[in-house]
C-alpha cells in the first residue's frame, strides 16, 4: 500500500519506536524508508572569528547526532530487508524541513514519534507533530510511546 515512507527522527525514543513500525510496515507493502533528520540553524550570530568557530563546532555536533540518529533508522530498515535512503538538512522550521521532504521525494506515508526532545519548548510554540498533521498532503501516522 505505502511505497515510499518517510520517517522524520531526532534520535528520541519514541523517534525510534516510529522508525521500528515504518521499517516494519515498508517491509509488510514492499516500500523504501526515507529517513530525514532536520538540523535548527546555528542559534548566535556573533561578530569576528568566534563565531565562525562556533558555528562550526555547532555543524559539526549536529551532523554527528544526526548521523547517529539516521543509523538506528538505517539499522532498523536494514533488519527486516528494507531499502533505506537517509538525508540531513538544514531548516528554520523543523516541520516545515519534514513537509518539504516528503513532497521532493515522493513520500505517501509520514511515520513520526508523537513528541521528541523539545520537552517544554513544544507545549508553548506547539509540537512538530502537531505542525506536520495539520499541514501535510500526506497520511501522517503518529507514534506514541
Amino acid at each position: 500500500m505505502f511505497k515510499k515512507i518517510l520517517v522524520p527522527t531526532d534520535g528520541s525514543a519514541v523517534g525510534i519506536k516510529a522508525a521500528a513500525m515504518a521499517a516494519e510496515i515498508a517491509q509488510g507493502s514492499g516500500g523504501q524508508v526515507v529517513g530525514v533528520y532536520v538540523i535548527d540553524p546555528f542559534p548566535y550570530i556573533g561578530i569576528g572569528d568566534a563565531s565562525a568557530v562556533g558555528l562550526q563546532s555547532y555543524l559539526n555536533d549536529a551532523k554527528r547526532v544526526a548521523g547517529a540518529a539516521l543509523a538506528v533508522v538505517a539499522e532498523a530498515c536494514r533488519a527486516r530487508g528494507v531499502p533505506f535512503a537517509g538525508d540531513t538538512i538544514e531548516r528554520n522550521m523543523v516541520w516545515e524541513g519534514i513537509l518539504e521532504t516528503a513532497q521532493a521525494e515522493g513520500c505517501d506515508l509520514v511515520v513520526m514519534g508523537s513528541h521528541g526532545r523539545q520537552g517544554v519548548k513544544a507545549l508553548i510554540l506547539g509540537s512538530v507533530a502537531q505542525k506536520v498533521l495539520t499541514h501535510a498532503k500526506q497520511p501522517v501516522l503518529i507514534v506514541k510511546e
